[in-house]
Order: structure tokens, then C-alpha cells, then sequence
């Protein structure tokens, strides 16, 4: 008992000088404080938001695409990249039988679902104006073929009316780039039978003759006017074959914005929000939208901005897509709704639609409120809309194109990634087309093939035995087996030969077991706890294994490709500021800490020469140094707290450019108070000032009475 009241009453004596140590030297105590305690804000706050970016990224791209685990073919040469790697699209082996490894997968403990995957990219063709026009024109001729021809038909006459305008528009377009262009170069001497034909095409004599033979004037513009409009072509689309029912439980961050879902077991496409905001929306209000997000979002001023400037001048200028789109009943209506919201009496559409894209910092949030209000209504703002049908070629895997013809059922947005260009961009397609596309047999292939190698005659002959049966073996030539006939072409076009119609195709629902027996390129798995990923990814492997399949199971981070990488080398940084805060704390700590010993020379060598043991002199400023760390840490772990949630009353850190948007995984970054990154933060900084601590003390230690005596400090 002796021996631990002599330690405690030691303790209290410790304690009790390092209190009036640190209260007489005020100015030293709180310059070390006060280090110590920016120290511990900027560390709580650091990992505050470094937590806060980890989880919203985690969280968004495990429930857009990735899953928890990834698997694919095993004899891949290129590691799985879902949304692409540093050196381009990944190519991956098929997994051949995804019914087979879904099952073996389902078998793991912790497994909660399999979905199928793959993801590749494609042409999309897209109709140009003419081609929009010109379907409505031809749907009124058909009525009328069928109905009848009425007296009196509006739309007709109006939809005759808007391809002539639109005809017209064309030829002044042309006339300008004619201007500038080498008429005797081989390009133009072979359009000009097309630019001959567009001459006439605007000529009154043309629509007079319309309705004598109105089928053959719709062929003549389609064929020879229409592809003359540099509008429309080809783009370029990103998309995820996949079973679209099971996708959407498993990924909670894939949100139908438009239209609806991809109804289960049948053939369509959900198109990516961001990929038509940026590929299929009409161009000026694009630009309108850019400016907007420009000024709000960034700060920008169209007054002090050249490219704002450009944007505003290319709106003004370029106003035909707009006009094209405008029938004579919808021009109408335009000027009236336009002359009404600017004030204007002015009667030429070209001229007020001009007026109203011509915007500044002081006109701009009205002009673009009156282009959605009034105008947009009367347009058609994307390409594509819900309901159409849209044809993707691809090639395949043995090299040709392929191509098939899908209805658009939608358009989804991925949850947090909306605006980001890696990852937001991705379309949803059903497994079917995507499988029609890669090159895969599937059953309605297979049967066509079959129907059209019957209706040839045709037959299976060994390699041996090709050539007798194409030259023949020099005997008697074999009599004809069947007699000549003419060609049935509507027979033929109908499906006869085996291709199934539109109705037949889409109207078509797949089972549940039709749909996973194919071909897959890789499949996301859903666990119940995500925690145990490292757990049950050799376990998913150990299992396709006992299948008879040879696969490699990856984490969510490792196969998102480039986003991955980008997450890593921002934890990098991250972890590096960080590092480097503690560093240049340690420092100054630790400076701080040598000048105040170096101050203390006498007073440690008068308690020296009064009998004071060097191991009491180095607890002694340990202690000093530990109390201060205690004290103001917990000052600091306090005002980083504040200072933490006051971030996210505030409405958090705005993503003020995509990027920004993309690691904030949304609009803005809000700060979230983790206990354990709290606790490890006022740690590690504790650890910081004892080490700081540590050299003071050894030369705490190594003063002698002699030396204290003999200084003048």
C-alpha cells in the first residue's frame, strides 16, 4: 500500500506542476494548443469528407452497375472495366451458360441475387426531320387510301404544306454552301442530279401533281430530297444487355425519369438521360440548358464569357432546326405565343425565334423560361421519344454487323452519377437484343435459319463431298426436282420465309428460364451483407467451379474500370493531404516544444539539483504535453464537430463543375460525422503531440545543475 500511495502522491505532484507549468507559461500553452487543436478540426474534417465521397461513391456505383462482385469468364485476357479502362473497352470471353453459373451461385450462403450483363457499345441510326415529316405525311396518305380521300383533310394539306417549306428551307441552306463550294469538283457534279431534284421539289407544279400519285411523290422525296439534309446519321451508345426485371431490384439507383420500364420478358431499350440530353436533344435548347447550368452552377456571366457569348450567337444563328419542325399550323400558333411573351409584332417566325434565343445576364432566366413555357411545347426536344423504335448495329463477335430494331420504353438516370460523362451515360437494353447483337443464336434465329434452308432446298454435304455436288461427278446431270416459279415477294416480305413481325417479336413475353439460358459476358452479384464481400468472392469462384466453369470474381471497385482507378487515386490524395497535415504539425509541435525546454534550462536544473531524477524531468514534460494534447484535442474534436455539421446545414459543398459532380456523387458533398474517423482523427493527433514530445524530453533529460547554473536564460 506504501508503495502505491508513494506513486499516487508522485502522480499528484506530476499533474499539479505541469497544471502551473502550462498556466504560467500561457503564451507557449496556447501556441502549442492551438496547433494541436487546428491539428484535430482539420484532420475531423479531412476524414469527414473523405468518408462522405467514399460512401456516396460506393453507394452509387454499386447500385447503378456494379453490385457488390463482378464476375467473368475466367480466359479473359482483359480485366472487367464496366465503365471502360485507361486503355479502352475490355474484351472479355463469354460466359456460355449464365442459367448454369446463376445457379451455382444462388447456392452460396449470403447471396441474394445474380443479374446478366453485357456491356458493349453501338451505332444507333436516327431518322433526320425530313424523315419525321415525311412518316406523318406518308400516315395520311394511307388513311386516305384506306378511308378515302375526304373534301376537306387539314392535316394533309398542312403536312403537304410543311415539306414544301421545309424543302424550301433546304434549298436556301444549300444555295449558301454552293456559294462557297468548287462546282466543278467530282462531289458536287454527283449530287447535282439530287440538288436538280430538290429544284424541283420546291416548285408549285410538284405538289400540284401531289395527289394524282401520291405514293410515288412520297418515294421520290424520300429517296432523292431527304438524304440530302445533313441532319440525323448515325451516334454512338453505351448500353448494358441485361434481364431489365432483375436489374431493376437490384439496382435501386437506376430511376425510369421518363416513360416507363422495360415490361418483364419482353425486347426494348431504356435510353440513358444524360446520353440524350447530350446526343438527341434539339441543339438550341442543349445550349440554353449549358448556359443555364453555366451561370447558376459556376458563376459564369454571359457578358465576360466568350464561349457563353458563342453559345448565345450559334442560337441566334442557327435557328432551322427549330423552324423545321414547325408545320403552317404550329408556325402560327409560335408567332402568336412568341409576339405575346416578348411584346413583339413582328410576323416572321425565322426573325422572333431569333429574337427569343438572343439572350443576356439581364433577359436570360425569362427568355428561357418562355422557351419551355411557349415554344418547346410545340417541338419534338429529343430525336427520339418514348414509343419509337430505334435500330443498333453492331458487330459481332465473328466480325459483321449485326443489327436489331428495339422500342424505346424510357429514359433512366443513374442516381448520383446523372451528370457524370464515365458512368452516366449507360443505356439499358433487354438480354435478347443484346445477345441478337454480340452474334448469339438464339432460338427465333435459329428457326429462321432453318425455315429459309427449307424453302432453298437447301442441304448439308461434307467438305468431301462439296465439290461433286456443286460441279458434279461427269455422269448424267440430275433432273430439275422442281419446276420454275414466280418469286412471292409480299409472301416473302410478310414472314413466310420465317422473320417474325414487328408484332410477333415485341409482343412476344420470355420466360424466366428463356431469358437466363444465353450467353453473358460478365454478372453482378447482390449480397445480403455487403460487408462480406472478401468472404464469399472465393467462395462464388469455388462454386462456378464445382459447375464446370472457370470464373474470376472481382470487387465492385476493381471493376468499374476507370472510375475505379479515379476513386483510388483520390483516396491517394486524400490520404496524402492528410499525411502531409500531420507532418507539418509534428514539426511545429515539435519546435515549439525544443524552444520551451530550451526556455526551462534553470528551472530543470534547479530540480535536478535538488534531487530530481531525469525519469521525473521526462514524465514531467510528457505529461505537460500530454495534458495539452487532451485539453485543447478535445477543443479541436469540438469545433471540427460544429464546424462538420454546420457544413451540412449550409446545403454542404456545391459541385460546381461535372467532375465535382461525379466524386460528390450529386449536386453537392455533405459532410457526415463518422464515431470511428472521429476517434481515430483525435488519436492520431494525440500520437502526433506525444511524439513531438519525445526529443524535448530526452533534452529535458540530458540538463545537468552545472549547465543550469552556468546559463543566463
Amino acid at each position: 500500500m506504501s508503495t502505491t500511495s508513494s506513486r499516487a502522491r508522485q502522480g499528484r505532484i506530476l499533474l499539479e506542476m505541469a497544471m502551473r507549468n502550462l498556466v504560467a507559461s500561457r503564451v507557449r500553452t496556447l501556441v502549442v494548443g492551438g496547433i494541436v487543436a487546428l491539428g484535430v478540426v482539420v484532420v475531423v474534417l479531412g476524414s469527414s469528407l473523405l468518408d462522405s465521397i467514399d460512401v456516396g461513391m460506393t453507394r452509387s456505383i454499386q447500385d447503378s452497375l456494379g453490385g457488390h462482385v463482378q464476375l467473368y469468364n475466367a480466359a479473359s485476357r482483359d480485366p472487367l472495366a464496366l465503365y471502360g479502362g485507361t486503355m479502352g473497352e475490355s474484351v472479355l470471353e463469354p460466359i456460355d451458360d449464365f442459367a448454369r453459373l446463376k445457379a451455382a451461385a444462388l447456392t452460396v450462403p449470403g447471396v441474394k441475387q445474380v443479374v446478366p450483363m453485357g456491356i458493349d457499345q453501338a451505332m444507333v441510326s436516327m431518322g433526320n426531320v425530313f424523315d419525321v415529316a415525311l412518316e406523318r405525311l406518308r400516315a395520311d396518305v394511307r388513311r386516305r387510301l384506306e378511308q378515302g380521300a375526304p373534301a376537306e383533310d387539314p392535316d394533309y394539306e398542312a403536312h403537304k404544306a410543311h415539306l414544301r417549306r421545309m424543302a424550301t428551307l433546304l434549298q436556301q441552306e444549300l444555295r449558301q454552301a454552293r456559294e462557297i463550294a468548287d462546282e466543278t469538283s467530282g462531289v458536287y457534279k454527283d449530287r447535282k442530279a439530287d440538288f436538280d431534284a430538290l429544284e424541283q421539289a420546291v416548285q408549285g407544279g410538284f405538289w400540284d401533281q401531289f395527289d394524282r400519285d401520291p405514293l410515288a411523290s412520297l418515294e421520290f422525296l424520300e429517296n432523292r430530297v431527304a438524304p440530302l439534309s445533313l441532319d440525323g446519321g448515325f451516334t454512338f451508345i453505351r448500353y448494358v444487355g441485361t434481364d431489365p426485371e432483375a436489374f431493376q431490384k437490384a439496382f435501386p439507383g437506376a430511376q425510369v425519369v421518363e416513360g416507363a420500364s422495360i415490361p418483364p420478358g419482353q425486347r426494348g431499350v431504356l435510353l440513358g438521360k444524360l446520353y440524350a440530353e447530350e446526343w438527341l436533344k434539339l441543339r438550341a435548347a442543349r445550349r440554353l440548358d449549358k448556359i443555364k447550368e453555366a451561370r447558376e452552377l459556376h458563376g459564369r456571366k454571359i457578358a465576360r464569357d466568350e464561349e457563353l457569348q458563342r453559345w448565345v450567337k450559334e442560337n441566334t444563328g442557327q435557328t432551322r432546326d427549330i423552324l423545321l419542325q414547325l408545320d403552317p399550323v404550329r408556325t402560327r400558333e409560335a408567332v402568336r405565343r412568341l409576339q405575346a411573351a416578348l411584346g413583339s409584332r413582328e410576323t416572321d417566325p425565322a426573325k422572333l425565334v431569333s429574337a427569343l434565343l438572343d439572350t443576356d445576364d439581364r433577359n436570360f432566366d425569362e427568355r428561357h423560361r418562355i422557351f419551355y413555357a411557349e415554344l418547346a411545347p410545340l417541338l419534338q426536344l429529343y430525336t427520339v421519344k418514348v414509343g419509337d423504335f430505334i435500330t443498333i448495329k453492331a458487330p459481332s463477335r465473328s466480325g459483321y454487323v449485326n443489327s436489331v430494331n428495339v422500342p424505346v420504353y424510357g429514359f433512366v438516370e443513374f442516381r448520383g452519377l446523372e451528370r457524370s460523362a464515365l458512368a452516366g451515360m449507360m443505356s439499358v437494353m433487354d438480354v435478347h437484343s443484346w445477345r441478337d447483337l454480340y452474334g448469339y443464336l438464339t432460338p427465333e434465329r435459329a428457326a429462321e435459319i432453318g425455315k429459309l434452308k427449307e424453302r432453298a432446298g437447301a442441304t448439308t454435304v461434307a467438305r468431301e463431298d462439296a465439290e461433286a455436288a456443286l460441279f458434279g461427278d461427269g455422269g448424267p446431270a440430275p433432273a430439275p426436282s422442281a419446276a420454275p416459279r414466280a418469286v412471292d415477294e409480299p409472301a416473302l416480305l410478310a414472314g413466310s420465309s420465317g422473320r417474325q413481325s414487328r408484332e410477333d417479336l415485341f409482343g412476344r413475353r420470355y420466360t424466366q428460364a428463356e431469358t437466363d439460358a444465353g450467353v453473358a459476358l460478365n454478372a453482378a452479384v447482390i449480397l445480403d451483407d455487403p460487408r462480406r464481400i472478401d468472404e464469399i468472392m472465393p467462395k462464388l469462384v469455388a462454386a462456378a467451379a464445382g459447375a464446370g466453369m472457370k470464373v474470376k470474381a472481382v470487387t465492385w471497385l476493381e471493376a468499374a474500370g476507370i472510375v475505379g482507378q479515379s476513386m483510388g487515386l483520390l483516396r491517394m490524395v486524400l490520404y496524402l493531404a492528410v499525411l502531409i497535415i500531420f507532418a507539418v504539425a509534428l514539426v511545429i509541435i515539435n519546435n515549439a516544444m525544443v524552444m520551451a525546454t530550451l526556455q526551462r534550462v534553470k528551472e530543470i536544473g534547479t530540480m535536478r539539483a535538488i534531487g530530481a531524477q531525469r525519469r521525473f524531468v521526462l514524465v514531467l514534460v510528457v505529461v505537460e504535453v500530454v495534458t495539452t494534447g487532451l485539453v485543447f484535442g478535445g477543443l479541436g474534436s469540438i469545433l471540427g464537430i460544429l464546424i462538420v455539421h454546420a457544413v451540412g446545414w449550409t446545403g454542404g459543398i456545391a459541385a460546381t463543375n461535372d467532375t465535382m459532380y461525379f466524386l460528390f456523387s450529386g449536386p453537392a458533398l455533405i459532410p457526415r460525422l463518422g464515431t470511428a474517423s472521429l476517434v481515430t482523427s483525435v488519436v492520431i493527433v494525440f500520437l502526433v503531440s506525444i511524439l513531438s514530445a519525445l526529443y524535448p524530453a530526452v533534452l529535458a533529460m540530458r540538463v545537468t545543475p552545472l549547465e543550469a547554473m552556468q546559463s543566463d536564460d
